[in-house]
C-alpha cells in the first residue's frame, strides 16, 4: 500500500512527466495548428493582434476568414464573458477575438500557443490589447494607455522547463520587449486621428493571476513596485513576444479605478462595459497602426 509520503511524490513525479511530453511535443502542436490554418485561407499577414476583455468588435474593422478556436487542433478555447474565441485572418492582419487566461485552468504554455502558431504563420509584429485597471489614479477608465514596460508577478513563466532550441533561445533578453518604435507611431495615429487623446500616457502594466481584484493592500503595494496598470494577462504574451524576437505594441483599456482608490466593488460586467465604451477610439488606432505597419 502506498503511504501518505510516498503519494504527493507521485504525484509531483507524474507533473514532472507531463511537463516533458508536453514540451518535447509542443513544436509538432505548432506546425499541426499553424499548417491547418494555411489550409484554410490564402492570406499571410505579417501583423497579429490580441484583443482583450470588451474589445472584441474592434475587429469588425477588418474583413477576413473567421475560425472559431475550438475547431484549431490542439487549440486552447475561451471560456470567460467578452472573448468570442475566435481568428480572423485577413490580408493584413491575424486578430486573436479573445484570449485565454491561467486563471481559466490553462497552462501558460497553452496561454502563449496562439502566439507561436501566429509566428509559425507568418506573423513578425504583435499589437496586445488588454482591459486593465488602473494603479495610478490619474488614468481614469475609458482611457487607452500605451505600456512601456510591465512587472510579471503571475508567481510562474510559461519556459519554465524542457526548451527545444528549434523554437528559441533557453535565456532570452527582455530589455526592449515593448517596441519603442512601435509606441512612436501610435502617438503619431492618436494626434491625426484621436487628437482629444492625444498624446497617449505611457505606463508599467503589473500582471498578476486573478481571478479576483486585488485588495487595496495590493494596490498600495503596486504603486510602490512603480505600476500604473493592473490586469490578469498579456504578460505571458509579451514574454513568448521576445521570445520568438517578435517586436510588440501593448495598449491597455483603463476600465476601473484599482482597489482602494474608488467607491464601490469592481465586477466583470463593469470591465466589458467600459471596454465598450472605448472601442471606437481602439479601433481608430489600431486601424492607423495597421496602415502604418504593412
Amino acid at each position: 500500500m502506498m503511504s501518505l509520503i510516498e503519494a504527493p511524490a507521485l504525484v509531483n513525479l507524474g507533473f514532472k512527466i507531463y511537463k516533458i511530453i508536453m514540451n518535447s511535443d509542443y513544436t509538432q502542436q505548432i506546425k499541426r495548428a499553424a499548417e491547418w490554418l494555411s489550409q484554410k485561407t490564402e492570406h499571410r499577414p505579417k501583423l497579429g493582434i490580441v484583443l482583450g476583455s470588451g474589445l472584441s468588435e474592434v475587429a469588425d474593422g477588418f474583413r477576413g476568414v473567421d475560425i472559431p478556436y475550438r475547431d484549431i487542433p490542439g487549440f486552447p478555447v475561451s471560456t470567460v464573458s467578452g472573448h468570442k474565441g475566435m481568428m480572423r485572418i485577413t490580408p493584413e492582419v491575424m486578430i486573436m477575438i479573445g484570449r485565454v487566461h491561467y486563471y481559466e485552468g490553462w497552462a501558460l504554455t497553452d496561454v502563449v500557443l496562439p502566439l507561436f502558431v501566429m509566428h509559425a504563420f507568418g506573423v513578425k509584429k504583435l499589437i496586445i490589447t488588454n482591459a486593465a485597471g488602473a494603479v495610478t489614479p490619474q488614468l481614469k477608465p475609458a482611457s487607452l494607455v500605451l505600456i512601456r514596460d510591465h512587472i510579471n508577478l503571475m508567481g510562474t513563466n510559461p519556459f519554465i522547463g524542457a526548451n527545444d532550441p528549434e523554437l528559441g533561445p533557453r535565456f532570452f533578453d527582455m530589455t526592449r520587449v515593448w517596441d519603442h518604435e512601435m509606441r512612436i507611431q501610435a502617438q503619431e495615429v492618436a494626434r491625426a486621428q484621436l487628437s482629444k487623446r492625444y498624446p497617449l500616457p505611457e505606463g508599467v502594466y503589473a500582471a498578476l493571476p486573478g481571478p479576483n481584484y486585488e485588495t487595496p493592500a495590493e494596490i498600495r503595494m503596486l504603486q510602490v513596485l512603480g505600476a500604473d496598470l493592473v490586469g490578469m494577462s498579456t504578460v505571458p504574451e509579451a514574454l513568448a513576444a521576445a521570445y520568438l524576437n517578435m517586436k510588440a505594441l501593448g495598449i491597455s483599456c483603463v476600465t476601473n479605478l484599482g482597489a482602494g482608490l474608488s467607491q464601490g466593488p469592481l465586477n466583470h460586467e463593469e470591465v466589458v462595459e467600459v471596454g465598450k465604451i472605448v472601442e471606437r477610439d481602439m479601433q481608430t488606432l489600431i486601424q492607423g497602426l495597421v496602415a502604418r505597419l504593412q
